[in-house]
Protein backbone atom coordinates (compact mmCIF):
# COMPACT_ATOMS: atom_id res chain seq x y z
CA UNK A 1 0.00 0.00 0.00
CA UNK A 2 1.19 3.56 -0.72
CA UNK A 3 2.46 5.08 2.54
CA UNK A 4 2.07 8.61 1.18
CA UNK A 5 -1.68 8.26 0.67
CA UNK A 6 -3.94 10.15 3.10
CA UNK A 7 -1.05 12.23 4.40
CA UNK A 8 0.79 9.37 6.05
CA UNK A 9 4.50 9.95 6.51
CA UNK A 10 6.61 7.62 4.41
CA UNK A 11 8.65 6.40 7.39
CA UNK A 12 5.59 5.47 9.43
CA UNK A 13 4.39 1.88 9.51
CA UNK A 14 0.81 1.34 10.64
CA UNK A 15 -0.34 -2.22 11.25
CA UNK A 16 -3.92 -3.27 11.95
CA UNK A 17 -4.36 -6.35 14.12
CA UNK A 18 -7.58 -8.35 14.26
CA UNK A 19 -8.16 -10.89 17.05
CA UNK A 20 -10.58 -13.21 15.28
CA UNK A 21 -12.98 -15.96 16.29
CA UNK A 22 -15.71 -17.07 13.90
CA UNK A 23 -15.59 -13.84 11.86
CA UNK A 24 -16.01 -15.30 8.37
CA UNK A 25 -19.23 -13.38 7.65
CA UNK A 26 -17.94 -9.98 8.80
CA UNK A 27 -14.17 -9.70 8.24
CA UNK A 28 -14.57 -8.81 4.56
CA UNK A 29 -16.76 -5.79 5.42
CA UNK A 30 -14.38 -4.71 8.18
CA UNK A 31 -11.38 -4.79 5.84
CA UNK A 32 -13.27 -3.11 2.97
CA UNK A 33 -13.96 -0.06 5.14
CA UNK A 34 -10.28 0.57 5.92
CA UNK A 35 -9.29 3.63 3.84
CA UNK A 36 -6.95 2.72 1.00
CA UNK A 37 -3.31 3.43 1.78
CA UNK A 38 -3.90 4.12 5.47
CA UNK A 39 -2.21 0.92 6.73
CA UNK A 40 0.77 -1.08 5.56
CA UNK A 41 -0.23 -4.50 6.89
CA UNK A 42 -3.23 -6.28 8.39
CA UNK A 43 -2.54 -9.19 10.73
CA UNK A 44 -5.44 -11.49 11.59
CA UNK A 45 -4.91 -13.95 14.44
CA UNK A 46 -7.42 -16.78 14.34
CA UNK A 47 -8.24 -18.37 17.68
CA UNK A 48 -9.41 -21.77 16.37
CA UNK A 49 -12.51 -20.53 14.55
CA UNK A 50 -15.08 -23.13 13.55
CA UNK A 51 -16.04 -21.33 10.37
CA UNK A 52 -14.18 -20.12 7.25
CA UNK A 53 -12.47 -17.13 8.89
CA UNK A 54 -8.98 -18.29 7.86
CA UNK A 55 -9.98 -18.98 4.25
CA UNK A 56 -11.66 -15.56 3.89
CA UNK A 57 -8.67 -13.79 5.47
CA UNK A 58 -6.26 -15.52 3.07
CA UNK A 59 -8.51 -14.56 0.16
CA UNK A 60 -8.32 -10.91 1.29
CA UNK A 61 -4.52 -11.05 1.31
CA UNK A 62 -4.16 -10.60 5.08
CA UNK A 63 -1.27 -11.91 7.13
CA UNK A 64 -2.90 -14.85 8.91
CA UNK A 65 -1.67 -16.49 12.10
CA UNK A 66 -3.52 -19.55 13.39
CA UNK A 67 -3.51 -20.69 17.00
CA UNK A 68 -3.26 -24.43 17.49
CA UNK A 69 -5.55 -24.16 20.50
CA UNK A 70 -7.99 -21.53 21.70
CA UNK A 71 -6.20 -19.01 23.92
CA UNK A 72 -9.06 -16.64 24.72
CA UNK A 73 -9.58 -12.99 23.81
CA UNK A 74 -6.63 -11.71 25.83
CA UNK A 75 -4.36 -14.49 24.64
CA UNK A 76 -5.28 -13.64 21.06
CA UNK A 77 -4.32 -10.00 21.56
CA UNK A 78 -0.93 -11.02 22.96
CA UNK A 79 -0.17 -12.81 19.71
CA UNK A 80 -1.45 -9.81 17.74
CA UNK A 81 0.83 -7.34 19.50
CA UNK A 82 3.92 -9.56 19.52
CA UNK A 83 3.67 -10.01 15.77
CA UNK A 84 2.93 -6.34 15.09
CA UNK A 85 6.05 -5.33 17.02
CA UNK A 86 8.12 -7.96 15.22
CA UNK A 87 6.81 -6.61 11.90
CA UNK A 88 8.17 -3.14 12.72
CA UNK A 89 4.93 -1.29 13.49
CA UNK A 90 5.18 2.35 14.56
CA UNK A 91 1.42 2.44 15.22
CA UNK A 92 -0.80 -0.53 16.00
CA UNK A 93 -4.57 -0.41 15.61
CA UNK A 94 -6.66 -3.21 17.09
CA UNK A 95 -10.03 -3.65 15.39
CA UNK A 96 -12.46 -6.47 16.03
CA UNK A 97 -13.19 -8.16 12.69
CA UNK A 98 -16.88 -8.56 13.57
CA UNK A 99 -17.83 -5.23 11.91
CA UNK A 100 -19.07 -3.78 15.19
CA UNK A 101 -16.59 -0.90 14.93
CA UNK A 102 -16.15 1.53 12.03
CA UNK A 103 -12.69 0.98 10.56
CA UNK A 104 -12.99 4.12 8.42
CA UNK A 105 -11.71 6.14 11.40
CA UNK A 106 -8.34 4.37 11.53
CA UNK A 107 -6.44 7.28 9.87
CA UNK A 108 -8.00 9.71 12.34
CA UNK A 109 -6.82 7.67 15.34
CA UNK A 110 -3.33 7.23 13.89
CA UNK A 111 -2.95 10.93 13.12
CA UNK A 112 -3.76 11.77 16.75
CA UNK A 113 -0.97 9.38 17.78
CA UNK A 114 1.40 10.79 15.18
CA UNK A 115 0.89 14.34 16.41
CA UNK A 116 1.77 13.26 19.94
CA UNK A 117 -1.60 14.35 21.30
CA UNK A 118 -2.22 10.87 22.71
CA UNK A 119 -0.33 7.61 23.10
CA UNK A 120 -3.50 5.51 23.20
CA UNK A 121 -6.70 6.25 21.28
CA UNK A 122 -9.96 4.39 21.87
CA UNK A 123 -13.11 4.39 19.80
CA UNK A 124 -16.05 5.50 21.95
CA UNK A 125 -19.41 3.88 21.17
CA UNK A 126 -21.25 6.08 23.67
CA UNK A 127 -21.49 9.50 22.04
CA UNK A 128 -25.11 9.68 23.26
CA UNK A 129 -27.34 7.24 25.10
CA UNK A 130 -29.93 7.23 22.30
CA UNK A 131 -27.34 6.60 19.59
CA UNK A 132 -25.87 3.65 21.50
CA UNK A 133 -29.24 2.04 22.17
CA UNK A 134 -30.52 2.71 18.65
CA UNK A 135 -27.35 1.03 17.37
CA UNK A 136 -28.46 -2.16 19.08
CA UNK A 137 -26.46 -2.09 22.31
CA UNK A 138 -28.44 -4.10 24.89
CA UNK A 139 -29.70 -1.98 27.77
CA UNK A 140 -27.87 -4.04 30.42
CA UNK A 141 -24.59 -3.63 28.49
CA UNK A 142 -25.13 0.10 28.24
CA UNK A 143 -25.83 0.42 31.98
CA UNK A 144 -22.86 -1.75 32.95
CA UNK A 145 -20.63 0.19 30.57
CA UNK A 146 -21.69 3.51 32.08
CA UNK A 147 -21.14 2.37 35.67
CA UNK A 148 -17.73 0.83 34.96
CA UNK A 149 -16.54 3.68 32.73
CA UNK A 150 -17.48 6.33 35.29
CA UNK A 151 -15.78 4.33 38.05
CA UNK A 152 -12.63 3.87 35.97
CA UNK A 153 -12.52 7.53 35.00
CA UNK A 154 -12.69 8.59 38.64
CA UNK A 155 -10.18 6.06 39.97
CA UNK A 156 -7.74 6.35 37.06
CA UNK A 157 -8.02 10.12 36.66
CA UNK A 158 -9.23 9.97 33.06
CA UNK A 159 -12.15 11.35 31.05
CA UNK A 160 -12.87 8.66 28.45
CA UNK A 161 -16.28 8.03 26.95
CA UNK A 162 -15.94 4.25 26.69
CA UNK A 163 -13.34 2.22 28.58
CA UNK A 164 -14.54 -1.04 27.00
CA UNK A 165 -14.15 -0.45 23.31
CA UNK A 166 -12.79 -3.01 20.86
CA UNK A 167 -11.24 -0.27 18.72
CA UNK A 168 -7.84 0.75 20.10
CA UNK A 169 -4.79 2.43 18.62
CA UNK A 170 -1.33 2.52 20.21
CA UNK A 171 2.05 4.09 19.66
CA UNK A 172 4.78 1.46 19.48
CA UNK A 173 6.30 2.73 22.73
CA UNK A 174 3.16 1.74 24.63
CA UNK A 175 3.38 -1.90 23.58
CA UNK A 176 7.13 -1.95 24.19
CA UNK A 177 6.76 -0.81 27.80
CA UNK A 178 3.52 -2.38 29.06
CA UNK A 179 4.00 -6.00 30.22
CA UNK A 180 0.90 -7.22 28.37
CA UNK A 181 2.22 -10.81 28.41
CA UNK A 182 1.46 -10.80 32.16
CA UNK A 183 -2.19 -9.93 31.57
CA UNK A 184 -5.18 -12.27 31.63
CA UNK A 185 -6.02 -14.37 28.58
CA UNK A 186 -9.69 -13.46 29.15
CA UNK A 187 -11.67 -10.30 28.42
CA UNK A 188 -10.28 -8.39 31.43
CA UNK A 189 -7.05 -8.07 29.43
CA UNK A 190 -8.45 -4.79 28.07
CA UNK A 191 -9.09 -3.30 31.52
CA UNK A 192 -5.65 -4.35 32.72
CA UNK A 193 -4.00 -2.77 29.67
CA UNK A 194 -5.64 0.62 30.19
CA UNK A 195 -4.81 0.65 33.91
CA UNK A 196 -1.22 -0.15 32.97
CA UNK A 197 -1.17 2.64 30.39
CA UNK A 198 -2.29 5.13 33.04
CA UNK A 199 0.20 3.80 35.60
CA UNK A 200 3.11 4.24 33.18
CA UNK A 201 2.08 7.79 32.36
CA UNK A 202 0.80 7.40 28.80
CA UNK A 203 -1.79 9.86 27.46
CA UNK A 204 -5.22 8.36 26.70
CA UNK A 205 -7.94 9.82 24.49
CA UNK A 206 -10.88 8.75 22.37
CA UNK A 207 -12.81 9.44 19.18
CA UNK A 208 -16.48 8.65 18.44
CA UNK A 209 -17.27 5.50 16.47
CA UNK A 210 -20.78 4.34 15.53
CA UNK A 211 -22.03 1.30 17.40
CA UNK A 212 -23.28 -1.71 15.46
CA UNK A 213 -24.90 -4.63 17.25
CA UNK A 214 -26.31 -7.44 15.12
CA UNK A 215 -26.45 -11.26 15.35
CA UNK A 216 -23.05 -11.81 13.71
CA UNK A 217 -21.24 -9.30 15.93
CA UNK A 218 -19.35 -10.85 18.84
CA UNK A 219 -20.70 -10.25 22.32
CA UNK A 220 -20.45 -11.83 25.74
CA UNK A 221 -23.57 -12.87 27.64
CA UNK A 222 -24.95 -11.37 30.85
CA UNK A 223 -23.19 -13.84 33.14
CA UNK A 224 -19.78 -13.27 31.56
CA UNK A 225 -20.42 -9.52 31.53
CA UNK A 226 -20.89 -9.61 35.31
CA UNK A 227 -17.71 -11.62 35.76
CA UNK A 228 -15.87 -9.16 33.55
CA UNK A 229 -17.24 -6.23 35.56
CA UNK A 230 -16.05 -7.64 38.89
CA UNK A 231 -12.67 -8.52 37.37
CA UNK A 232 -12.33 -4.91 36.16
CA UNK A 233 -13.03 -3.63 39.68
CA UNK A 234 -10.30 -5.98 40.89
CA UNK A 235 -7.87 -4.35 38.44
CA UNK A 236 -8.65 -0.96 39.94
CA UNK A 237 -7.95 -2.28 43.44
CA UNK A 238 -4.56 -3.61 42.27
CA UNK A 239 -3.81 -0.29 40.58
CA UNK A 240 -4.34 1.69 43.78
CA UNK A 241 -2.55 -0.84 45.97
CA UNK A 242 0.42 -0.47 43.65
CA UNK A 243 0.17 3.33 43.67
CA UNK A 244 0.01 3.46 47.47
CA UNK A 245 2.85 0.98 47.87
CA UNK A 246 0.65 -1.55 49.66
CA UNK A 247 1.62 -4.35 47.27
CA UNK A 248 3.59 -5.06 44.13
CA UNK A 249 1.90 -6.57 41.10
CA UNK A 250 3.59 -8.02 38.01
CA UNK A 251 1.01 -6.08 35.98
CA UNK A 252 2.84 -2.86 36.77
CA UNK A 253 6.40 -3.83 35.94
CA UNK A 254 7.81 -2.71 32.61
CA UNK A 255 8.46 -5.38 29.99
CA UNK A 256 12.17 -5.06 30.79
CA UNK A 257 11.46 -5.83 34.46
CA UNK A 258 8.91 -8.59 33.90
CA UNK A 259 10.07 -11.91 32.38
CA UNK A 260 8.15 -12.54 29.16
CA UNK A 261 5.99 -15.65 29.32
CA UNK A 262 5.65 -16.99 25.78
CA UNK A 263 3.06 -19.66 24.95
CA UNK A 264 3.98 -23.31 24.67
Amino acid sequence: MDAETNGIAGSDRTIVVMPAYNAATTVRQTVADIPAGSVQQIILVDDCSRDATVEVAHDLGLTVIQHEQNTGYGGNQKTCYRNALDAGADFVVMVHPDYQYDSRVIPVAVNILRLGICDVVLGSRIRTRREALDGGMPLYKYLCNRVLTITENVLLGQNLGDFHSGFRAYRREVLEKIPFEENSDDFVFDSQFLAQAVYFGFKLGDIPVPVRYFPEASSINFRRSLRYGFATLGVLVKFWCQRLGLCRSKLFKTREQAPVQLPG
